[in-house]
C-alpha cells in the first residue's frame, strides 16, 4: 500500500517526468505528418476511417490524372467515345454516389459511436477558466460524506520545466483517470467559450458558460496525453494545456484515499 502511495504522490507532484516513456506518441513531435497513437475506440475510428478515405483519395486522384494525360494525347483516345457521350455521363454521375454512399455508411456508424454513453464507473467535471483548468470528482463516499475533490491546473512556465518536459504543454497537477474505466465528463466554463481537446482521445468538446455538455471517455491504455484549448478565448488562449495521465485502477484508488486522508487533515 505504501509504495502504492508513493507512486501516485510522484507522478501527480511536479517530478514525475521520469514517467514520460510510457507514453507512446501522444504529444505532437517535429515534422509530424500523420495523427496521434490513437488510445480510445472512437480515436482508433476516426483513424482507420481516415485511412478508407485516402483509398478512394487515390482512386479518384488517379482516375483524374489519366483523364488529363490522356486529353493531352489525342492519339491514345477517340474522341468521338468521350464527347456527347450519354453512356459516359451516366457513369460519372453513378460513380461518385455510389462512392458517397461507400464513405457516408461508415461515417454515421464513427459519429453514432461519437454520441453514445454507455453507463460510467466515474463522473469528472472539467470547467475551464481564463486561462486554466479546473477537475471535480465527486461520485466517492466516506462515512456517509460526499469526497470532493477538485484542483486547478496550470500550465508551467518556461524557466520552471524540468528535464524531459515539454514546453507550452506541462501542467502543474495533471488530470488522473483509470485505465479502461467507462468515464462521463462533464464540460463547462466559467467564463468564457473554451474547448477541452485530447487528439489521442479522439475529443474536443467546446466548454461553453452557462452549460454543461456531456461526453464519454473510455481509455484501453496507459499513458500521459497532451491536449491544448482549441478555442481563441483570449489573450492566453495558447496557454492553456491539458495534460491526462491515465494509470492503472489500483493506482488511481490509492490516490483517491490520499486525497481523502488529506481532506480529514484540513
Amino acid at each position: 500500500m505504501y509504495i502504492y502511495l508513493f507512486f501516485i504522490k510522484k507522478l501527480f507532484s511536479k517530478n514525475r517526468y521520469m514517467f514520460n516513456f510510457f507514453s507512446y506518441c501522444d504529444v505532437p513531435v517535429r515534422w509530424q505528418l500523420g495523427i496521434q497513437d490513437p488510445a480510445t475506440p472512437q480515436a482508433e475510428g476516426m483513424l482507420y476511417f481516415n485511412h478508407y478515405l485516402i483509398f478512394f483519395m487515390i482512386i479518384i486522384v488517379t482516375l483524374v490524372l489519366w483523364t488529363l494525360y490522356s486529353a493531352f494525347e489525342p492519339k491514345r483516345i477517340i474522341p468521338a467515345k468521350f464527347s456527347h457521350s450519354s453512356t459516359l455521363e451516366i457513369i460519372w454521375t453513378i460513380f461518385p454516389a455510389v462512392i458517397l454512399l461507400l464513405i457516408a455508411v461508415p461515417s454515421f456508424s464513427l459519429l453514432y459511436s461519437l454520441e453514445e454513453l454507455s453507463s460510467p464507473e466515474l463522473t469528472i467535471k472539467i470547467v475551464g477558466h481564463q486561462w486554466y483548468w479546473s477537475y471535480e470528482l465527486s461520485d466517492y463516499t466516506e462515512d456517509n460524506k460526499s469526497l470532493n475533490i477538485n484542483y486547478d491546473s496550470y500550465m508551467i512556465s518556461t524557466k520552471d520545466l524540468e528535464i524531459g518536459a515539454y514546453r507550452l504543454l506541462e501542467t502543474d497537477y495533471r488530470l488522473l483517470i483509470p485505465v479502461k474505466t467507462n468515464l462521463k465528463l462533464l464540460i463547462t466554463s466559467a467564463d468564457v467559450l473554451h474547448s477541452w481537446a485530447v487528439p489521442s482521445f479522439g475529443i474536443k468538446v467546446d466548454a461553453c458558460p452557462g452549460r454543461v455538455t456531456q461526453t464519454s471517455l473510455y481509455v484501453k491504455r496507459t499513458g500521459v496525453f497532451y491536449g491544448q484549448c482549441s478555442e481563441i478565448c483570449g489573450i492566453k488562449h495558447g496557454f492553456m494545456p491539458i495534460v491526462v495521465s491515465v494509470i492503472p485502477k489500483e493506482y488511481f484508488n490509492a490516490w483517491v484515499q490520499i486525497q481523502s486522508y488529506l481532506d480529514k487533515s484540513k
